[in-house]
């Protein structure tokens, strides 16, 4: 799908890390973008440092009624075309621990933000994408994130890959249900890439985790990221898949 500057492009997530970049990649390629992300200084910050042509919209993506009134600020302007899902939190935990088991109410935020969010986003972006006039033979494109410990969940990771995994495996049926009205369903599944979040690990620590991708032995970036994105809405033939962009790395149990 072509880019143009009356397109409007939707990032959750997008204050910080890999959202972020996508915010900067999109806006770049000339369009507009509309961020949701939580409430925050901040954030709100961090959006307008990297572009004028993002706009910051406070909004949890768990929460329909948020979701739906956003919606309305964002396809009342222009065409929706681009909706990225990167919104995601994780909760580390065995499943048994010395003060009891894993808390159900840490398990449900989780799936909550990582799931609900994205399906509540992506539904709606469907909605609004079916509207639109066709271009290069397709209305939209929904690229979602999941993660590799989808698929190499690791100890104390059962939220995080068990939210993840459900939206990997939410693609194909999403890409089959939106074909008929040319929309276009991708997820990507990132290694570990260098976040405001994974800076702030000891350095140690980031240098034994980079040593374990076969090539290259080093942490992704936030333009690497990006770049895949940009990617996947130009080419038509990307759609239902989940993509892994990982360098060859396989995660070990811890």
């Amino acid at each position: 799908m072509k880019i143009s500057g009356d397109q409007v492009a939707i990032v959750t997530g997008g204050a910080s890390g890999l959202g972020l970049a996508c915010v900067e990649k999109l806006t770049n390629l000339g369009m507009r973008v509309f961020v949701f992300d939580l409430p925050s200084d901040d954030a709100e910050l961090s959006v307008q440092n990297v572009s004028r042509s993002a706009q910051f919209v406070p909004v949890d993506v768990a929460d329909e009624l948020q979701v739906e009134r956003a919606f309305k600020k964002v396809t009342e302007t222009a065409q929706l075309r681009v909706a990225i899902n990167s919104a995601g939190i994780s909760f580390r935990s065995r499943i048994i621990r010395e003060s009891g088991a894993f808390p159900l109410a840490e398990f449900r935020k989780v799936v909550d933000v990582n799931l609900i969010g994205t399906f509540n986003v992506s539904r709606l972006a469907a909605q609004a994408m079916a509207l639109n006039q066709l271009e290069d033979d397709e209305r939209g494109v929904i690229i979602n994130v999941s993660s590799i410990a989808a698929f190499d969940g690791q100890i104390s990771q059962s939220a995080y890959a068990a939210s993840k995994a459900a939206v990997a495996g939410l693609t194909l049926p999403l890409a089959r249900d939106l074909a008929e009205h040319k929309i276009r369903v991708v997820s990507i599944a990132p290694g570990i890439f260098a976040t405001p979040l994974f800076d702030q690990l000891p350095a140690e620590t980031i240098r034994s985790v980079a040593s374990q991708v076969p090539h290259p032995k080093r942490l992704g970036t936030g333009h690497e990221f990006s770049s895949l994105v940009e990617h996947i809405i130009f080419n038509p033939m990307l759609n239902g898949e989940n993509i892994r962009l990982d360098g060859a790395l396989r995660l070990g149990p811890t």
